[in-house]
C-alpha cells in the first residue's frame, strides 16, 4: 500500500469497496474485520466507527452491490413509453446478473440478510410500475413479481445446490456424484448428466447458467404477456 492510500480518509464508502474487493478476490468467508483492515492500513477498532460489528458490514456489502444494480439499470437506453415492457424489464434483469456475475458470491450472502435491503424497495417499485404502466393489474403484477422470484436480482433461487449442501461443483467429483446415484436415480441423473454446462456458459450456481437464466425469463415474460392480453380481453 503506498503512503498516499495510507492518508486517504477512513469512509464508510471506502470501507465497503475494500470489502468487495475482498470477497471478489478470496470469496465471501475470507471477509474479516482484521482482513479488512489490514487492507486498508488501519487498526480494526477504526472500522467500527463506521460499521459497528460484522453484520453490519456485511449488510453494507449487500447494499453496495444492490446500488451497482441500481446504476447497471440506470444506465440502460430505453425507447421512451412506446418500448416494450418484456424488452425493458428482460434488460433490467440482464444488466442485474452482469453484477451478479462479477460477484459470485452475493446470491448466498443476500439469502443471509434478516432484512430487504433499502435500495431493492425502489428497484422493485420500478418493475411494479413497468407492469402497471403496460396495462397489469395491481393482482397480476403481484402474481408476476412471485413468479419472478430472485430473477429481477440476476440470478435463479435453486432449491437444491451440491456445493451449499457441502458437495462439490468440480466436474470430475460431480460425474462421480452422479454415476453413485444412476442406479437409483435413473431419469434424475440422466437428465443432470445431459445438462452438465461447459465453462463458456458462466454460471451463479449448480443449476443457474446464462442459457438457463435466459430460458427461464423469456418463458416467464412470454407467459405474462398472455395472461395480460387475456385479462384486457375479459374487462
Amino acid at each position: 500500500m503506498t503512503a498516499k492510500a495510507s492518508r486517504q480518509p477512513l469512509s464508510r464508502e471506502r470501507v465497503l469497496a475494500a470489502a468487495v474487493a475482498v470477497a471478489d478476490a478470496e470469496g465471501i468467508q475470507a471477509l474479516t474485520m482484521r482482513r479488512l483492515a489490514g487492507d486498508l492500513g488501519v487498526e480494526a477498532m477504526s472500522l467500527y466507527h463506521h460499521l459497528p460489528a460484522k453484520e453490519a458490514l456485511l449488510d453494507g456489502v449487500v447494499e453496495t452491490v444492490i446500488a451497482e444494480i441500481d446504476a447497471a439499470v440506470g444506465r440502460l437506453t430505453t425507447n421512451g413509453d412506446g418500448e416494450d415492457w418484456r424488452t425493458r424489464l428482460r434488460g433490467q434483469f440482464l444488466a442485474a446478473r452482469q453484477i451478479m456475475v462479477r460477484h459470485p458470491w452475493m446470491p448466498a450472502l443476500l439469502g443471509t440478510r434478516r432484512a430487504i435491503p433499502v435500495g431493492l424497495y425502489a428497484y422493485y417499485d420500478g418493475i411494479v410500475g413497468t407492469l402497471l404502466g403496460a396495462g397489469f393489474s395491481h393482482h397480476l403484477a403481484h402474481r408476476a413479481v412471485h413468479a419472478f422470484g430472485s430473477l429481477p436480482l440476476g440470478f435463479a433461487q435453486e432449491v437444491f445446490s451440491p456445493a451449499a449442501a457441502g458437495g462439490s461443483m468440480e466436474a470430475d467429483v460431480a460425474e462421480a456424484d452422479l454415476a453413485a446415484m444412476a442406479g437409483a436415480l435413473p431419469n434424475l441423473t440422466a437428465m443432470v448428466a445431459m445438462e452438465m454446462h461447459d465453462g463458456a456458459d458462466p454460471t451463479l450456481g449448480w443449476c443457474d447458467s446464462q442459457l438457463e437464466f435466459e430460458f427461464t425469463l423469456n418463458l416467464l415474460l412470454d407467459g405474462l404477456e398472455r395472461l395480460r392480453d387475456q385479462n384486457q380481453v375479459k374487462s
